[in-house]
């Protein structure tokens, strides 16, 4: 999926602190927004708006950023209220069709929408990873190079969306630093395409995708974000997501248990992606949508052709088990 606008406009907030139930305003004010959005009535929702909030997102940008956030999430299924922030922005789950985000609404003492904010999901319950405990191997033989990684936006785009931003993205790259040969028109022209890829550490697989199929160079599929897809579990309540499997290439099944370095399938070019590659990152849930990344450090590897151990690489390093 294609990252969704993020709409952050919000007037007037009390800092005051106020009871986590949820006020029956707000309870009206959400069953309105759902109401309209899943009709398609994106006019009677500016027409809740503020005075401020009419102001700050006319009608034109009003109904371009509902249809936006519906032709990429789709309806609106469902609104749990999980509490307040900054004491009267009220935090939904909101479950759409194809994603789960954080929608926030506030509304000023005439009962208009003042504040209008969607977000990744973030599931407070669940517990935070700071880093990997298990002991990790690099996902693949030979050496690969790291095309994103780092804990900076320029090092790593990743950084930017909560579950993803301790991940990489690993390609294999000649002396000259080209990812292929030839015209790169095939994927076949792709050093990455083919090559098999590696369970990090021991676990379960909580999933396995493998139905999807490989963009050709130069398109992606922002419907399959991560394509051909394993996590794993570890036995230390870690995720690992490994995504963009080549198609029908996975060897392991839901519930399978595998050991570290086994064989998990092929490096290919599915999803939400231009070129073979792998991407590769730990986060605290199985679902991306709620989760929280967390930082891989790799017990030994070479870096650059000097032995580094509890390592986590950045954009540039060149790196094998």
């Amino acid at each position: 999926m294609k990252k969704l606008i993020a709409l952050l406009i919000i007037f007037g907030i009390s800092t005051m602190t106020f009871a986590q139930g949820e006020k029956e305003i707000s309870q009206k004010t959400s069953s309105a927004f759902k109401k309209y959005f899943n009709q398609n009535e994106y006019k009677a929702i500016f027409d809740m708006f503020s005075p401020e909030m009419k102001t700050a997102l006319p009608l034109d940008q009003t109904l371009t950023f509902l249809e936006n956030v519906k032709s990429q999430a789709g309806t609106l299924k469902n609104l749990e209220f999980v509490k307040y922030e900054q004491g009267t922005v009220a935090l939904y789950k909101a479950q759409f069709d194809r994603t789960i985000l954080g929608l926030n609404l506030s509304t000023d003492q005439n009962s208009k929408i003042n504040g209008l904010h969607l977000k990744p999901y973030q599931d407070d319950s669940q517990p935070i990873l700071e880093r990997n405990i298990s002991s990790l191997i690099l996902p693949f033989k030979g050496e690969w190079t790291v095309f994103w990684g780092g804990d900076t936006e320029e090092l790593n785009y990743h950084v930017t969306t909560p579950a993803q931003k301790g991940a990489f993205d690993f390609l294999i790259m000649d002396e000259n630093g080209k990812s292929f040969s030839g015209d790169g028109s095939k994927n076949e022209d792709y050093y990455a395409f083919g090559k098999e890829l590696l369970a990090p550490a021991a676990g379960e697989v909580v999933l396995a995708v493998d139905g999807v199929k490989d963009n050709k160079p130069g398109t992606m599929n922002p419907f399959f974000v991560t394509g051909n897809t394993v996590i794993i579990k570890t036995a230390n309540n870690e995720y690992l997501l490994l995504a963009h499997f080549k198609q029908h290439s996975i060897k392991v099944k839901q519930g399978d248990q595998v050991t570290q370095g086994q064989v998990l399938g092929l490096s290919g070019n599915s999803g939400n992606s231009s070129e073979p590659h792998l991407h590769f990152h730990i986060q605290n849930m199985e679902e991306m949508s709620q989760a929280t990344g967390a930082k891989s450090y790799f017990k030994s590897i070479k870096v650059n052709g000097k032995v580094k151990t509890d390592y986590s690489p950045i954009k540039g390093d060149r790196i094998s088990n």
